[in-house]
């Protein structure tokens, strides 16, 4: 039904998730990411409860593992998530529970994680993690092209028909929170293609929230 990756980058600190699925508007339900904190993916039959309350665990300097312990222990249907946990170091933590629909599997890499169900194929996760450390650029880049490997590989064993991709920089709220809640094409080719609008204007939208005197304008019809 789900497969995802969660990342960090360090120049600058950055956090996100990237996400597909064959559900409508899965990154509404399933991508968490806090500045400074970490990134969670909740997924398979989800509860997106888990996601702040991991998200506030890794903010009280736990490891990903530990977080991760605690939403565990504090949950009764622990065998029916799949999780991601990223902190802002040390290694990623992944749980699958045992009710994870159809093929899932997991892998973990020095800066991300990733995980599906449903899966065409049981290395997918592995193939989207080493396609996020090999590639360069921008943290939404190197997200986006594990999506593209696993999708290469088949994706889920349906068809997929939502995508979104979030991160998080220093400030309050997400620099990336772009969706494709549904489309009966290709969301992940439709999530680059708005990614590829969006990304030239991020540091702009970040300037006008910070000083909005001295940020650029908008460069459309009446605005000088």
């Amino acid at each position: 039904m789900t497969f995802s990756i969660v990342g960090r980058s360090f120049d600058p600190p950055m956090f996100g998730v990237a996400i597909a699925s064959s559900s409508p508007a899965v990154a509404a339900r399933c991508a968490h990411a806090r500045a400074g904190v970490g990134a969670v993916a909740t997924q398979n039959i989800t509860d997106p409860g888990l996601g702040p309350k991991i998200l506030d665990s890794l903010q009280a300097a736990s490891t990903a593992a530990a977080a991760l312990g605690q939403a565990l222990g504090a949950t009764p249907y622990g065998d029916y998530r799949q999780l991601l946990v990223l902190g802002a170091a040390g290694a990623p933590a992944i749980h699958s529970g045992r009710h994870a629909l159809g093929l899932a599997a997991s892998a973990v890499g020095t800066d991300s994680a990733a995980a599906g169900n449903l899966l065409a194929s049981a290395g997918i996760p592995a193939a989207m993690v080493a396609a996020f450390e090999a590639a360069h650029g921008h943290l939404g880049e190197r997200l986006q092209s594990a999506l593209r490997a696993a999708l290469a590989l088949g994706g889920e064993a349906g068809p997929v028909h939502s995508a979104g991709l979030l991160i998080v920089r220093e400030v309050s709220w997400p620099i990336v929170d772009l969706r494709v809640d549904w489309t009966d094409s290709d969301p992940i080719a439709a999530l680059g293609a708005i990614w590829r609008i969006y990304a030239p204007q991020i540091e702009d939208y970040v300037q006008r929230a910070l000083r909005p005197g001295a940020a650029p304008a908008f460069g459309v019809p009446g605005n000088l």
